[in-house]
């Protein structure tokens, strides 16, 4: 990386951790967030589910192995933020739980602006798991793990421990930044046995070049909040015939 991309990357991710984080220690748009999360990891599941059976399909155990505990964490991490949310008396709005998983990762699924930014040249096609470059996916959501692992831990930091309702949610997010960076390092690992270190390094490169450009180009769509964003919750009570997380 550059020193104009490292100055760029410092100062994009800079204003992202302030931006989740005061949206994640006002109770107000707490939920909004929490939901938005929720989604996210709930969306990678099936994705990852079928690269693993396409990597036991290619004879790779070790990575449809590490790939399978992937999707068990995203599962279970989505799990973590639907009982948060229902501690708070809110559950995610029906309609945005189907998802069509349409990229490699987290929020990450919809063709949002970002993922449309940082996947820019490639087709969805090309990015069906049963298609999608290996090298594509391993630096790509190496990067976004790496990220994702940084922002749980900022996340946790701003919550206050004097109740119960935030210390939980507290050692979720704790939980879900570790589970990041084993992903993260298992994503490495994959790397390193695929190429030589100096490819490593460069694909690392060219896939952290791309999300900070991604983030720059997207900036207001991130940092403003949205009528997308206030929909993605609702009172659990309004829906009391609906099935809820237990």
């Amino acid at each position: 990386m550059n020193l104009l991309t490292y100055i760029r990357h410092l100062a994009v991710t800079g204003a992202a951790s302030y931006y989740i984080s005061t949206q994640i220690r006002d109770s107000k748009t707490r939920p909004s967030i929490l939901a938005s999360l929720q989604l996210s990891e709930s969306g990678s599941v099936p994705f990852l589910s079928l690269l693993g059976e396409r990597a036991a399909r290619e004879g790779d155990t070790w990575l449809a192995e590490s790939l399978s505990k992937h999707a068990l964490d995203e599962a279970r991490h989505s799990q973590i933020f639907a009982h948060a949310l229902k501690r708070m008396n809110k559950q995610v709005v029906d309609n945005k739980l189907q998802l069509q998983t349409t990229s490699t990762n987290k929020p990450k699924q919809q063709r949002s602006p970002f993922f449309l930014a940082y996947f820019e040249g490639y087709s969805l096609e090309e990015l069906k798991p049963t298609l999608i470059n290996w090298d594509v996916f391993l630096g790509s959501t190496y990067i976004l793990e790496f990220d994702s692992s940084k922002d749980y831990r900022r996340m946790a930091k701003v919550l206050p421990d004097n109740h119960l309702e935030t210390r939980n949610l507290k050692k979720g997010l704790l939980s879900i930044a570790q589970d990041e960076a084993n992903h993260a390092d298992y994503l490495y690992e994959a790397m390193m046995r695929r190429m030589p270190t100096n490819q490593v390094q460069n694909l690392v490169d060219e896939w952290r070049i791309r999300k900070v450009n991604a983030m720059f180009k997207i900036a207001n769509s991130v940092f403003e909040k949205t009528d997308e964003t206030l929909l993605l919750v609702q009172d659990i009570e309004r829906n009391k015939n609906n099935t809820t997380y237990s």
